[in-house]
């Protein structure tokens, strides 16, 4: 059986043919192709015989296309390209320069470690093309455990298999109570005990956040607010916290970035601190990252 004209050519047949046809001579064509003249003249012959009919005239000055070769040539330049295109593709996603990668964090460091490193590694890696999902650690471990994030920043749940994850140390969060510019409770120092009367929206029972807040009522002999909206969600958060008193439990890092000049809101100063168990940086063991992957996860150690 005989194969298609396709599958007989060779990329070094297309770049003789493009070179012969660029420079007009075959001697200049065999060197910018790294080949002797006789072997570009017996590749040429090769050719012609495979296309069935001469690719060029030969003339006493050099060598003219024919028709025939015009229509290889046309479509020799396209293939080569794809070529050389599929050949900086490869290279740059096994340089770790480009190609997709998926990350889940929680809120805090998502903004404190992980825009930071994308914006750096976007710059010596324009093709980046990142995916990011924000969400509780919950979540984001059965997210990491379905295969659905090349690594995730969070905490690690207790009936997780922590043999199956390769970690690395994040940092501890402080708690801050974000509220609107003008809230009665804005602009000095207060007392557990005064926030109680006001709304709160909180994180999902269970959460670290969560669990944090209220181990500090606890220790500090004072009563849980009465009024509490659960979500994680930081646009009902924003939402309740920018029409009404409602006070939100959010990490220092993100109340820092939502409050302050043109926002409307503001944080409260709390006489004691409340502080969140450190979050970690975490991948699977049993699935090898791409390159950007790992370039995006160093990057994200060295912030933080």
């Amino acid at each position: 059986m005989v194969l298609p004209l396709a599958k007989r050519l060779k990329p070094a047949q297309l770049r003789l043919v493009r070179s012969i046809h660029d420079t007009g001579k075959l001697q200049l064509a065999a060197e910018a192709t790294n080949m002797t003249q006789p072997s570009a003249s017996r590749l040429l012959a090769e050719i012609e015989t495979e296309v069935g009919g001469p690719l060029f005239q030969r003339l006493p000055r050099g060598m003219s296309v024919t028709p025939l070769g015009e229509a290889f040539v046309r479509h020799a330049q396209v293939i080569l390209a794809e070529l050389d295109s599929l050949a900086a593709e490869v290279n740059s996603l096994q340089s770790g320069k480009a190609g997709g990668v998926r990350v889940g964090a929680v809120t805090g460091p998502a903004v404190s470690a992980l825009v930071p490193a994308l914006m750096a590694l976007r710059k010596e890696a324009p093709d980046l093309r990142p995916t990011v999902e924000v969400a509780p650690s919950a979540e984001l471990m059965r997210g990491l455990e379905e295969g659905q994030f090349d690594f995730v920043i969070a905490r690690i749940s207790p009936d997780s298999d922590a043999r199956a994850y390769q970690a690395y140390p994040g940092r501890t969060e402080d708690i801050a109570l974000l509220v609107r510019e003008g809230h009665p409770l804005a602009g000095r120092r207060v007392s557990l005990q005064e926030t109680r009367d006001y709304e709160f929206v909180i994180q999902e029972p269970g959460s670290p956040i969560r669990l944090a807040f209220e181990q500090c009522f606890l220790e500090n002999q004072t009563p849980m607010p009465e009024r509490i909206t659960n979500s994680s969600s930081l646009l009902i958060a924003l939402c309740l916290v920018g029409q009404t008193d409602a006070i939100a439990t959010q990490t220092r890092e993100v109340a820092q970035v939502l409050s302050g000049r043109d926002t409307g809101l503001t944080t409260i100063t709390l006489d004691t601190n409340i502080t969140v168990p450190p979050f970690l940086v975490i991948h699977s063991r049993k699935r090898e990252m791409t390159s950007i992957a790992r370039r995006l996860l160093h990057e994200v150690l060295r912030h933080l």
